[in-house]
């Protein structure tokens, strides 16, 4: 099953985070599939940027988001033009 997730970069007490498309089996900073966006919480408003065209390519084709994944896809509203269609 492919997952849309997220993989931790940064340093320690510092993270950022790449929004990510990989295997479900694969480990959470393993081997990705294709990167689609990126994620910094610490900065005031979080950053957040995503391609939403890539996104939506990929849940079309059936890709499952994490539950923070799917929350950071609903915030750019991403999910909204996938039911719309």
């Amino acid at each position: 099953m492919v997952k849309i997730r997220l993989k931790r970069i940064g340093a320690a007490k510092n993270p950022k985070y790449r929004m990510v498309v990989a295997d479900g089996r694969v480990k959470r900073d393993g081997r990705v599939i294709e990167e689609i966006g990126f994620y910094d919480p610490k900065k005031n408003p979080a950053e957040i940027r995503i391609d939403e065209e890539a996104a939506l390519k990929w849940l079309r084709t059936g890709a499952q988001p994490t539950e923070t994944a799917r929350e950071l896809l609903k915030k750019i509203g991403a999910f909204e033009k996938i039911a719309a269609k």
